[in-house]
């Protein structure tokens, strides 16, 4: 499940994403195969796997499984 991060708070992307001119015809983040494709990854050193990401709006977006 994806998620939106602000400030403190945990939001559904539907909210924030619904509006964006890149989101997917259904209000979403272009997310497929594991890769956010209207963001980038926000690698840390020495990280394997990408857990968050940053969209062009400048939300952070995190996979939680």
């Amino acid at each position: 499940m994806l998620a939106i991060i602000v400030n403190d708070q945990v939001l559904k992307p539907q909210r924030v994403c619904q509006n964006c001119l890149l989101a997917d015809n259904r209000g979403e983040p272009r997310w497929k195969s594991g890769k956010l494709y209207c963001g980038q990854a926000i690698r840390k050193p020495g990280e394997q796997r990408v857990e968050q990401y940053e969209c062009l709006m400048g939300f952070k977006v995190v996979n939680i499984e």
